[in-house]
C-alpha cells in the first residue's frame, strides 16, 4: 500500500502543478488587459498571488510596459526580476531608471556597478551620485565630490557634501563659488552648512554690487535682522 502511494504521489504532484499552470494561463491575459493597478488579487493565497504577479510581470516586460512590470515584481517581492528590469533599462541607456529599480531590488552590488559606470561618463555625474547615495557608499561619494570641486562642478559638490553633512567642506565650496562669482551656489553651500557669518558676508557682497534682492534673502538666512530691516525700510520696491 505504502509503495503504491509512493508511486502515485509524483504523478499527483505533476498533475497539480499542471492544473496550477493552466489556472495561471487563464487569468494572466485578464490581468494584462485590465492593468496591474486596476486588479484585485486579495482572494488568492500568497503563493498563488505571487505566481500571478510574477507571470503578469513577465508579460508586461515582454510588452515593454515597464512600470507595470516593476509594480508586479515589487508586490511579489521578487528582487531578481526587478534586477532584470533594471538591466534592461541600463542596456537601453536609461541609467536613472535602472538606478531606481536597483534601489527597489535592494541590490547594492548593482547600484555600485552602475555608479562606477556613470563616473566614467561625465554627463552621468548626477546618476553616479544617486547610485552611490542609494548604495550608502560615502567613500565613492567623497571621491566624486572632490573631483567635482576640481572641475568646478559646484552644484554637484554641494549636493554630495550636504548629503555627507560635511560642514567644513561646504564652507570651502561656498568660498570657491564666491571667488567664481557663482553666488547662488555659494548661498546654498553656506545655508546647508548653517554658516550665518558667511551668509552675511555674501549678503554684503551682493549689497555692494547692487543685488538688493539677493542681499535681502541672504540676510534673512543669516538672521541678520538689522540689515533685513534696513533693506525693507529703504528699498521695499527692490527686494
Amino acid at each position: 500500500m505504502v509503495e503504491h502511494i509512493k508511486k502515485i504521489v509524483p504523478g499527483l504532484v505533476k498533475e497539480y502543478d499542471e492544473r496550477k499552470k493552466e489556472d495561471l494561463r487563464k487569468i494572466i491575459p485578464t490581468i494584462v488587459r485590465k492593468g496591474i493597478d486596476s486588479i484585485n488579487l486579495s482572494m488568492f493565497n500568497t503563493e498563488m498571488r505571487n505566481a500571478l504577479l510574477n507571470a503578469a510581470g513577465d508579460e508586461f516586460l515582454k510588452r515593454g510596459r515597464m512600470t507595470e512590470a516593476i509594480i508586479s515584481f515589487t508586490l511579489s517581492k521578487n528582487p531578481s526580476k526587478l534586477i532584470e528590469v533594471g538591466d534592461q533599462y541600463k542596456e537601453t541607456g536609461l541609467y536613472a531608471n535602472a538606478i531606481e529599480v536597483y534601489k527597489l531590488a535592494d541590490s547594492r552590488e548593482k547600484l555600485i556597478a552602475i555608479g562606477d559606470f556613470c563616473i566614467d561618463h561625465e554627463e552621468r555625474t548626477g546618476d553616479a551620485i544617486k547610485a552611490f547615495t542609494y548604495a550608502n557608499d560615502p567613500t565613492r561619494l567623497v571621491k566624486i565630490g572632490e573631483d567635482c570641486i576640481r572641475k568646478e562642478k559646484y552644484d554637484f559638490a554641494v549636493e554630495i557634501f550636504s548629503q555627507l553633512n560635511d560642514v567644513k567642506k561646504l564652507a570651502i565650496i561656498g568660498d570657491l563659488c564666491v571667488e567664481a562669482r557663482q553666488y547662488a551656489y555659494a548661498a546654498k553651500a553656506y545655508e546647508l552648512a548653517g554658516d550665518k557669518e558667511r551668509l552675511t558676508k555674501l549678503g554684503d557682497i551682493c549689497l555692494k554690487e547692487g543685488l538688493l534682492g539677493s542681499a535681502y534673502k541672504l540676510y534673512e538666512l543669516a538672521e541678520n535682522t538689522m540689515m533685513v530691516e534696513f533693506l525693507k525700510e529703504n528699498f521695499p520696491d527692490q527686494i
